[in-house]
């Protein structure tokens, strides 16, 4: 691709999440044309937006800023440089009517399983030491080989069904690798009795103590990125839902079509697509289409919905948490966030705290089709039963559905993934995948990000220097640099290294 061609044509950027976002600003920074297309009618930031209701602000889920990418932490820097809070992080486990520490502390977890449950979570361990599952395919059996079979059940079961609607069985164990791979029984101890270390250096993410959050929410970031983005002549069209991408095969061009507001249909040119889109969509949606096994592929894809309860309550100081993982079968709900830990200022009044009853369900089932009334009621008779607020403590509630909040692991993922890159890369230049849905991978927001830095740089160069796709391949990458890879001076964790062995850094965000 031409210097030229570049300046003279937009790229057009599909969907106004980190990802996106993040692509949009460092092509507006550089004087190229951009055209952001976000579905919201009124967020920017996907799900790392923050909603509001009567001056009550939640996320939709809770979204850390932490990463051990420093090209990352500087853009971050660079789009909100007074606005960031040093939070500190206390989340606990509710198992067994019993509320735990987590990160672990090994005494605290002792009394409170009592000596008999104790010893068997300790004998399990030595078990899966000394004959761990050989290959492990599943999340059960890569989790029983790190923490033992009775500790998976106490604290990993339960959770992850709630999460994820499918037995820990059916579920890859790439997502445990990519989620909590460098986390094991042996490092929750010592991170529980060995004083406590300033920075953030060879800490595994899962342990952190402190993480940075925008003073009103994440969205506040990605609000900052896109006025950034229109004041160097980018265009961010919201309320924009794609439709359809064709690509010319003798010019290269991309025609992207949307539903605009009052149904109105628009179009849009670029030499280059950048697509957060859910991948399963974008193949759907491709002109001249893809061929059977790559569609039937891309439709095989699943994903998992997300509903918000946010209820308003009086504040007790029951907790302080910033969020409580629920491990307990007579809930439904699966994680609770409690948004004025995060930043005082997401609640308007001092004496209430706003509480975000997450629950973790499928579009069209039962759950997802309740009402709003019947989804706050249904939170405030939950949160009671947990002991963290009276029924009569509640004052109000609003709920927010998320479709697609999570690209689902199943055994045929990684192949069905596979068939549609391949089908990309040879029949569609021009079109880049990135993000979290965009690449099916469940992806952090700052992972998200640095598939879009890397993404901008080959599309810069014509050529594919970085592979896009080893971002977060792991996680050897995930929290400390993978193997291959370029480390940074600091030794925070680098960007993969060029697939053509490139040794010059990536150029900074700032």
């Amino acid at each position: 691709m031409t210097g030229t061609t570049l300046s003279t044509r937009p790229t057009v950027v599909i969907g106004g999440g980190p990802a996106g976002l993040t692509a949009a600003y460092l092509l507006a920074k550089r004087g190229l044309p951009v055209l952001v297309l976000e579905q919201d009618p009124t967020y920017l930031g996907g799900i790392s937006r923050t909603e509001s209701y009567r001056g009550f602000r939640f996320d939709i889920g809770g979204h850390r800023f932490f990463s051990k990418s420093e090209e990352v932490e500087r853009l971050w820097d660079e789009l909100l440089p007074d606005d960031m809070l040093e939070r500190p992080r206390r989340s606990r486990i509710f198992y067994n009517g019993k509320f735990f520490s987590y990160p672990l502390r090994p005494f605290e977890a002792l009394r409170k399983l009592g000596p008999i449950e104790s010893a068997r979570c300790g004998l399990s361990y030595l078990h899966a030491r000394i004959r761990p599952i050989r290959n492990p395919r599943s999340f059960e059996e890569w989790v029983t080989n790190q923490f033992g079979a009775r500790l998976f059940g106490i604290f990993f079961r339960t959770y992850t069904e709630k999460v994820w609607g499918m037995s820990c069985r059916e579920i890859s164990a790439d997502w445990a690798a990519q989620r909590i791979k460098g986390l094991s029984f042996t490092k929750a101890i010592l991170h529980g009795l060995l004083p406590r270390k300033r920075g953030r250096q060879g800490v595994v993410k899962t342990l952190i103590d402190t993480f940075r959050y925008p003073r009103l929410g994440p969205g506040m970031m990605w609000e900052a990125a896109g006025k950034r983005i229109r004041d160097l002549g980018g265009t961010i069209l919201m309320g924009r839902r794609v439709t359809g991408l064709r690509l010319d095969p003798g010019t290269g061009v991309w025609t992207v079509t949307c539903a605009g507001p009052g149904g109105t249909v628009e179009s849009y040119e670029g030499m280059n697509v950048i697509s957060s889109a859910p991948m399963r969509d974008v193949v759907l949606g491709l002109e001249p289409a893809a061929g059977p096994e790559v569609r039937q592929a891309a439709t095989a894809l699943r994903y998992r919905d997300f509903l918000t309860v946010a209820l308003m309550v009086r504040d007790r100081g029951v907790f302080d948490d910033n969020w409580i993982y629920i491990h307990d079968a007579s809930v439904s709900v699966g994680r609770i966030q409690n948004y004025k830990s995060w930043s005082p200022e997401m609640v308007p009044d001092p004496a209430l705290a706003c509480y975000g009853m997450e629950y973790f369900c499928n579009e069209g089932d039962g759950l997802w089709a309740r009402s709003d009334a019947e989804l706050v009621a249904l939170a405030r008779r939950e949160l009671a039963a947990l002991g963290l607020a009276s029924e009569a403590d509640v004052v109000d509630g609003c709920v927010v559905r998320q479709q697609k909040a999570y690209p689902v692991y199943d055994a045929g993922y990684a192949a069905n993934v596979g068939i549609v890159r391949a089908a990309l890369k040879a029949a569609y230049p021009g079109l880049h995948l990135v993000g979290r849905n965009g690449m099916h991978k469940y992806n952090n927001q700052d992972h998200a990000m640095m598939t879009a830095m890397l993404t901008i740089e080959n599309i810069i160069a014509g050529k594919s220097r970085f592979d896009v796709w080893r971002v977060n391949e792991d996680a050897e990458y995930h929290e400390s640099g993978m193997v291959g890879s370029r480390h940074s001076v600091s030794g925070e964790r680098a960007v993969p290294s060029s697939v053509e062995g490139l040794t010059t850094p990536l150029p900074p965000a700032a």
